[in-house]
């Protein structure tokens, strides 16, 4: 009895064993390879490329007109301060609080009402990603019935965002291939017949990827119907400063919302206009009726992301505060990022004339008409990997230009390309082509 216990026993044993290895080994098995990025996808091919010719012209990271990296001075100046101090230990899970002090002031204005009445729930968040996910999360955990309508184009990841955090959603009218200009009157009409209280993600500014913004005129009109239905915007807000060189003037849109009555949601990043791509360092606000509220969104803030990242980093916040905090710092990073915004605009202008001395068929004024680091040049899919096989400039498939790629030295060598490839006259010219990259 004793020997069959016993062996009957190591059988089981024997059992469990041989099914533990089944499970660790075949439940990876069904797992296929993701897609990948389609951004970062092109960085891959172009540092594989032999090609002394090479452009990049795919990711949007700043480069001077040497093509190099920037570190701005008034990070570095930041930077020597902050090495004197001994800054180690965790923030709290809301982040830096003079970092996100100085992200508020930035964006609602330094003698922000919303500020003085303590009616903003704010955390720092991981970049402009981490706050957009962040937001969504909560969107998600307390208005679970709601989708947010997100504009045709935008940023990829956008879509993957708020697919992630479970939130269902659909699309508006945003870019008008034929005129490479905003389809006004489309958007208008999708935000009208959207259902009541529906959320709305815009770019405050310097959208990607089409580089097309609403007038100050139109942005008022959008407020306008946004407020009459009820809807609730949501604003990522990745490139303030960085659009026009004027903090101010890229934060319009957010001022008039806020002159409007509307209560709102905003994503900051400061990868773009203080090149802190790597650092990840950004704000999510989300502006409330009252102190009371705003404290029980920030709790709530901060309850959703415990358990995602636990508290954020210290580095790049404590730049971003030492930075926006100093007078003479901030004032030599308001110099330092309107000679970023004014290089890019210069490009923009370079290579509209550079196509135009070509004698091109088609007319490339929206180069010029678009504002930020992204053009959205027209160019299909079939043109852009002509670009790609037979000149080695690297660049998505919906034919999003990144302007920072482009400098005095390689501006002619694009002209000469894009001609070519465009040299039968026909650009994306329908909505399929805008879409279809995403």
């Amino acid at each position: 009895m004793a020997i069959r216990n016993s062996l009957n026993g190591q059988f089981l044993r024997r059992s469990s064993f041989a099914g533990a290895r089944f499970m660790s080994s075949s439940w990876f098995r069904s797992i296929e390879p993701a897609p990948k990025d389609p951004i970062l996808g092109v960085t891959e091919a172009f540092l594989a490329d032999q090609s002394p010719n090479k452009v990049n012209v795919g990711v949007g990271a700043y480069r001077d007109d040497n093509g190099k990296p920037v570190v701005l001075e008034c990070v570095r100046e930041a930077e020597r301060r902050i090495a004197g101090g001994q800054f180690m230990e965790y923030l709290p899970i809301g982040g830096s609080i003079k970092m996100v002090e100085e992200s508020l002031k930035l964006a609602y204005g330094d003698n922000s009402e919303f500020i003085k009445d303590k009616r903003i729930a704010a955390v720092q968040a991981l970049s402009g990603t981490g706050a957009c996910r962040l937001f969504a999360a909560f969107q998600q955990r307390f208005h679970p019935n709601s989708q947010i309508y997100i504009p045709v184009p935008t940023w990829a990841n956008h879509h993957n965002i708020w697919r992630d955090a479970g939130v269902p959603m659909k699309t508006f009218r945003y870019y008008h291939p034929e005129s490479k200009g905003l389809d006004f009157a489309g958007l208008m009409d999708d935000m009208k017949n959207a259902p009541d209280g529906s959320f709305f993600l815009l770019h405050a500014c310097a959208h990607n990827p089409t580089g097309v913004d609403p007038s100050e005129e139109q942005w008022r009109e959008i407020s306008f119907q946004i407020k009459a239905k009820g809807h609730f915007p949501f604003f990522d807000m990745a490139y303030q400063g960085f659009a026009s060189g004027d903090p101010e003037r890229d934060a319009k849109a957010i001022r008039i919302f806020l002159e409007d009555g509307h209560l709102i949601g905003l994503a900051q990043s400061y990868a773009k206009n203080m090149g802190l791509y790597g650092q990840r360092v950004g704000c999510l606000s989300v502006l409330c009726e009252d102190e009371k509220q705003a404290v029980a969104v920030k709790s709530q803030l901060q309850l959703i992301a415990r358990p995602m990242y636990s508290n954020p980093p210290l580095h790049g916040a404590l730049i971003v505060s030492t930075v926006l905090g100093d007078p003479e710092l901030k004032k030599l990073w308001l110099n330092e990022v309107k000679v970023m915004a004014d290089r890019i605009i210069g490009m923009r202008n370079s290579l509209r004339e550079n196509l135009e001395k070509r004698n091109s068929p088609l007319t490339w004024h929206h180069i010029t008409d678009q504002i930020g680091m992204f053009c959205y040049s027209g160019l299909t899919p079939e043109q852009v990997d002509r670009m790609t096989n037979e000149f080695h400039i690297y660049m998505t498939r919906n034919g999003r230009i990144s302007m920072a790629g482009i400098n005095t030295g390689n501006v002619g060598y694009v002209a000469d390309a894009i001609h070519e490839v465009t040299r039968s006259g026909y650009v994306a010219d329908d909505m399929d082509q805008v879409t279809k990259s995403y």
